[in-house]
C-alpha cells in the first residue's frame, strides 16, 4: 500500500511539474500578447516553443498592417524609414540582424518606396548558449519601431516581450512555426547558377543577367538596391533581352553617393534562380554620375511670367534646343559678355569690307562660339563621368582660371589703351600673317566670348542645361550647340545684313577714343575678378594678382620698347617681368586651404546663413519657410540679382515678416553639396532660387529676379 502510493505520489509530482511547465507555456503565451497601435498590430512570435540550449531559434517580429498602408524594407526608398529592432535579452543570447523579405514597390504620388503591405515576418535567429540552464524561463524583450504611412506618415512602436521555457527539445509552434519556416524560405538568397555583370554608363547602370542552360524566362524583373543614393527609386527600370542575356537598365539616382558594387534585391515575376527572389551583389564597372531629378517628381515652378523657364520635368528634346536657342541669344545681354561685345563692335567700327569679306567673319566667329560650347560640354560630361559633381560655369570655380583670365583682361585692355599692340608680342612673320588673317582673329573672339560667357546663366538657360547634362552625349552636344547657336546668331544677322552699317559716322579721331574707352569695361572685369578671387582664398591671393598684373603692364610696355628699336635690355626686363607675373601666380594653383566642412560652418552677419542640407531640412521641420540662393561669386547675373532684389529694403522686410530663413548656397568653390542640391532641382548652374513652404510644395524662381517676384512668392505663405 505505501509503495502504491509512493508511486501515486510520483506520478502525481509528475503531474504537477507537467502542469507546471504548461503554466509557464501559457505565461508566456500570455507575455506575448500583440500590442495594437492605431494602424498596425505588433508581436514578438516564435518559430519553436522553446529554447533550445545551443541551437538557434527564430523569433520573428509580426507587424499586421492596416490595409492600404505599409511599412518599410532596409532600404525605405524615396522616402520612409526601416524597422528597428532594439533587444533585451537573457545573458549569452545573442540576437543576429532582421532577415528582411523581399520588398514590394509601393508608389506614393510621384514617389517610390520599398515596404510591405498587409502581413510580414521580420526574421531573427537567437543564439542559444549551452549552458542556459533548462527548466526555467528565458523572457525575450525588444523594443521595435516602425514608421507606417498612407497619405500622411505616422512613426509607431511597442515594447514587446515572450517568454519561452528552457528545455531540452522544441516543437514547432502550432500557430507561428509554419508561417515563419515559409517566411524564412522565401527570403531572397545569392543568386544561383545565373551569371551578372553590372556596367555604369553615365547616369544609368547596366545590369546584365545571363541564365543557365534551360533556364526559364524569368518574366517582370525589379532590382532593388541595398544602399540608398545608389539607384532611383521612382526612376523607370527597363528590361530588354539582348541575344542569351537579359539587361535591366537602371537609373541613377539624383543625390548621388559614390558606390563601386551593386547589391541588393531583385525580384521575378515568373522566378529567378529556383526561386521569386534573389541577392546579388556584383563590382560596378565603367562609372556613373548623377542622374536627373525624377521626370515625374519635378520640383514645382512659381509661373511669373510667360518668360519663365520650363520644368526639366516637361522639357522634351525640341523645348529643350528652343530654350537652349533663346538662352544663348539672351546670353549677348548678360553683364559677364558685355567687354567681349564691345570688342566686336569695334570690329565692326574699324572694318568696312566686302559681304564676302564680312560672311566668312560670321562664319568664323560662329564656329568659335559653337565650337567652345562643344568643347565646354564634353569636358562637363567627362569629369561628371569620372565622378566630379561639377555643373554650368565650373571652371571658374578654380582660383587659377579666374586668375589667368584676370590677366587676359588685363592684356586686352592694355592693348585697348594703347600700352601695346598685339602684334608686338609674336615674331613679325606670325604678326603680319594674323592681320592679313580677320578670320582667325574673328574665330579667337568667338572663343573668348565663350569663355567669358560660361559663369553666365542667361533666362532660359537653366532649364535647358539641367535637361542637357541629364542625357546620353549625343542629346547634351544638340543642346550645348543650339546655345551657341543663339549666342552667335546677332554677330551672323550683322554681317549678312550691312545695311546699318551706313549709320555710322566715317571713320576718324573718334574711333581711337572709343577704342580706349572700351578698355574701361575690361578693367573693370579685371576688378571683379580679383574680387572673386578673393571669396575663393583670401586677400593675400588678391595682392598676389594685384602686383602679377602690375608686373603684366610693365612687361608689354617694356617690350614694346624693345620692338620699337630699344635695347636688348628692355627685352630682358620684359621677360622678368613676365617671370615675376609667374612666380605671383604659381600659388594660386595649389588646392585651397579651407574646406567645404569649414565654409559650412562658417556664419554670415547679415542675415543670411550657409547651406547644407541638414541646416534646410531642420529648419523645415521647425515649421519655418526657408529661402534658398544659389550663388557664386563669378556668376554676375547673381550678384545683380543679389545687389538689386535680395539686399533690397523691402524685399528683406518682407522676408522678416514672414519668418523666413535666408540660407545662401556659395557655389563660388566647388561643393557636392551644392552641386547635388542643384541636379535634385533639375539645374546645372547659377543663379537658382527656391522657396520652402512649410506643407506646400517648393516654388523655383527665375534666374533674372524682380522684387515684385519675391513678394508675390511670399503671398502664398
Amino acid at each position: 500500500m505505501l509503495r502504491v502510493l509512493t508511486v501515486h505520489r510520483r506520478s502525481a509530482g509528475a503531474v504537477v511539474a507537467a502542469c507546471a511547465f504548461a503554466a509557464c507555456a501559457l505565461a508566456g503565451a500570455a507575455a506575448a500578447a500583440p500590442v495594437r497601435t492605431a494602424n498596425v498590430e505588433a508581436e514578438l512570435v516564435a518559430e519553436r516553443t522553446a529554447l533550445v540550449p545551443g541551437q538557434t531559434n527564430t523569433v520573428a517580429l509580426r507587424l499586421k498592417i492596416r490595409d492600404r498602408w505599409h511599412t518599410y524594407w532596409r532600404n525605405p526608398g524615396d522616402s520612409g524609414l526601416p524597422t528597428t529592432l532594439d533587444w533585451k535579452l537573457p545573458p549569452g543570447v545573442a540576437a543576429g540582424p532582421i532577415q528582411w523579405p523581399a520588398p514590394k514597390a509601393l508608389p506614393a504620388g510621384p514617389l517610390v518606396n520599398y515596404g510591405y503591405e498587409g502581413e510580414v515576418f521580420h526574421l531573427v535567429d537567437l543564439a542559444v548558449p549551452a549552458d542556459l540552464p533548462a527548466g526555467t524561463t528565458a523572457t525575450l524583450a525588444a523594443r521595435a519601431d516602425w514608421l507606417v504611412c498612407e497619405d500622411t506618415c505616422i512613426p509607431e512602436g511597442a515594447d514587446l516581450a515572450l517568454a519561452l521555457p528552457v528545455a531540452p527539445t522544441a516543437a514547432p509552434d502550432p500557430s507561428w512555426g509554419a508561417k515563419i519556416a515559409a517566411t524564412r524560405d522565401a527570403l531572397p538568397r545569392p543568386l544561383a547558377g545565373w551569371g551578372a555583370t553590372a556596367t555604369g554608363e553615365g547616369d544609368k547602370v547596366q545590369l546584365a543577367l545571363t541564365p543557365p542552360p534551360g533556364a526559364g524566362d524569368p518574366g517582370t524583373l525589379r532590382f532593388f538596391p541595398f544602399r540608398e543614393a545608389a539607384i532611383e527609386p521612382s526612376g523607370r527600370q527597363v528590361l530588354v533581352r539582348d541575344g542569351g542575356r537579359y539587361v535591366l537598365t537602371l537609373p541613377v539616382a539624383h543625390q548621388l553617393q559614390r558606390f563601386d558594387r551593386v547589391a541588393g534585391v531583385i525580384t521575378a515575376s515568373a522566378g529567378i534562380g529556383g526561386a521569386k527572389a534573389a541577392t546579388l551583389d556584383v563590382p560596378l564597372a565603367g562609372s556613373v554620375v548623377a542622374g536627373p531629378r525624377p521626370l515625374d517628381a519635378p520640383a514645382p515652378r512659381l509661373d511669373l511670367s510667360a518668360g519663365a523657364a520650363a520644368s526639366t520635368s516637361t522639357l522634351s528634346l525640341a523645348a529643350a534646343l528652343a530654350l537652349a536657342f533663346a538662352g544663348g541669344l539672351l546670353l549677348n545681354l548678360m553683364p559677364c559678355v558685355f567687354p567681349v561685345l564691345s570688342l566686336k563692335v569695334m570690329s565692326f567700327v574699324e572694318h568696312r569690307d566686302g559681304k564676302a569679306t564680312m560672311h566668312r567673319e560670321a562664319l568664323a566667329y560662329s564656329s568659335g562660339v559653337v565650337l567652345s560650347f562643344v568643347l565646354l560640354a564634353l569636358a562637363l560630361v567627362a569629369l561628371r563621368a569620372a565622378g566630379e559633381q561639377l555643373g554650368w560655369g565650373f571652371q571658374l570655380q578654380s582660383p587659377a582660371v579666374v586668375a589667368a583670365l584676370a590677366v587676359l583682361f588685363f592684356l586686352l585692355a592694355l592693348n585697348l589703351s594703347g600700352v601695346f599692340e598685339f602684334g608686338m608680342l609674336a615674331p613679325q612673320s606670325v604678326a603680319g600673317w594674323t592681320s592679313k588673317n580677320r578670320t582667325l582673329d574673328a574665330f579667337g573672339s568667338g572663343v573668348l566670348a565663350v569663355i567669358v560667357a560660361s559663369p553666365c546663366t542667361a533666362p532660359f538657360m537653366g532649364a535647358a542645361l539641367g535637361y542637357a547634362i541629364a542625357q546620353a552625349l549625343p542629346v547634351t552636344l544638340a543642346v550645348f550647340v543650339a546655345l551657341g547657336l543663339g549666342m552667335a546668331l546677332p554677330y551672323v544677322l550683322l554681317a549678312w545684313f550691312p545695311g546699318w552699317r551706313r549709320r555710322l559716322p566715317r571713320p576718324g579721331a573718334w574711333m581711337e577714343r572709343v577704342k580706349q574707352f572700351l578698355a574701361f569695361p575690361l578693367y573693370a572685369t579685371v576688378a571683379w575678378l580679383a574680387w572673386v578671387l578673393g571669396a575663393q582664398l583670401d586677400n593675400d591671393a588678391v595682392l598676389r594678382l594685384a602686383v602679377a598684373l602690375v608686373l603684366v603692364a610693365f612687361a608689354a610696355w617694356a617690350w614694346r620698347a624693345f620692338r620699337s628699336g630699344g635695347a636688348a635690355s628692355w627685352a630682358v626686363a620684359a621677360v622678368a617681368g613676365v617671370a615675376g607675373m609667374a612666380v605671383l601666380v604659381a600659388p594660386l594653383f595649389a588646392p585651397p586651404p579651407a574646406t567645404a566642412e569649414a565654409r559650412a560652418a562658417r556664419a554670415t552677419d547679415d542675415g543670411w546663413r550657409d547651406f547644407s542640407p541638414a541646416l534646410v531640412e531642420e529648419l523645415k521641420a521647425a515649421g519655418r519657410p526657408v529661402f534658398v540662393d544659389f550663388t557664386a561669386a563669378w556668376c554676375v547675373t547673381c550678384q545683380v540679382n543679389k545687389r538689386l532684389v535680395l539686399q533690397d529694403a523691402d524685399v528683406l522686410g518682407a522676408f522678416a515678416r514672414r519668418n523666413v530663413a535666408l540660407v545662401r548656397a556659395d557655389w563660388t568653390r566647388r561643393d557636392p553639396q551644392i552641386t547635388q542640391a542643384l541636379a535634385a532641382l533639375g539645374r546645372n548652374g547659377v543663379p537658382v532660387y527656391v522657396l520652402h513652404r512649410p506643407g506646400q510644395a517648393p516654388l523655383v524662381l527665375p534666374e533674372v529676379l524682380q522684387a515684385a517676384m519675391i513678394h508675390e512668392a511670399l503671398a502664398g505663405l
